[in-house]
């Protein structure tokens, strides 16, 4: 798929995956919205890539749409990539035998999984509504799993099922679109170096990085952003989920 003059809305790109993506979109000549629930983030990505940004909670159903009928305002949305998401650290039952609470998990699930869904959704009502390009396409979803989908740690139930629920959704999207030509693809990251692991020591960053396969090193979330553009390039990925970690393979904890 040709990017250069094409529009793309990526979620949780303030910082991290999702302002990496933003970047590398832009420098193929796509226009990138940048949504995000940190406003002044947004407005600083999209700034710096000469986009357009969008404050939003992306588990509310008219924010999505707001963002996406930005994204698609006077130009042909071809791309959405789902980056907002979060981790939780809670385990069935803790060391005094309590079990966990349904509150943490519920909103991982919103947060993780719905947020997805509501993107996914409303940005291929609108990409469908594009004229298609060779081979009938008419763009792409790109979703954001992690490694913690097949090697859930201890502690990462509500993440590990969140994460496997996109991956879950995959391939019925990716069915369900072909008839209008929308590909939909999920990339699996790794270890990377993204503000969320920026707080930890850089002992423990460190170590973090030892564990990768090859090379051993947090990975650059400029990566994401690229392998992002590959899919948009590259018409005859769909319906897969890539893992993007260095090999890496989650021990139990």
């Amino acid at each position: 798929m040709e990017l250069h003059g094409s529009s793309a809305l990526v979620t949780g790109a303030a910082s991290g995956l999702g302002a990496a993506t933003a970047r590398a979109l832009a420098a193929h000549g796509v226009r990138v919205t940048v949504f995000d629930l940190n406003e002044d983030g947004a407005k600083k990505v999209a700034e710096e890539v000469g986009g357009d940004h969008v404050a939003g909670d992306v588990t509310d159903p008219d924010h999505c749409q707001r963002a996406v009928d930005q994204a698609a305002a006077g130009t042909r949305l071809r791309i959405a990539v789902n980056c907002a998401g979060t981790g939780w650290i809670g385990r069935v039952i803790d060391r005094q035998g309590t079990p966990h609470d349904l509150a943490p998990f519920e909103f991982i699930q919103r947060l993780n999984v719905i947020g997805t869904f509501n993107i996914l959704t409303r940005a291929a009502a609108a990409i469908a509504k594009t004229e298609p390009l060779d081979d009938d396409e008419r763009g792409v979803i790109v979703n954001t799993a992690s490694v913690a989908a097949f090697d859930g740690q201890i502690g990462q139930l509500a993440y590990s099922a969140s994460k496997g629920a996109v991956v879950g959704m995959t391939l019925p999207a990716a069915r369900d679109l072909s008839v209008v030509g929308i590909r939909v693809v999920t990339i699996a990251p790794g270890l990377f170096d993204t503000p969320l692991l920026g707080m930890l020591p850089e002992e423990q960053r460190r170590a973090l990085g030892d564990s990768v396969l090859f090379p051993k090193r947090l990975g650059d979330p400029a990566r994401y952003g690229e392998l992002v553009v590959h899919i948009a390039q590259n018409s005859y990925l769909n319906a897969e989920v890539i893992r993007l970690d260095g090999g890496i393979r989650m021990p139990p904890k």
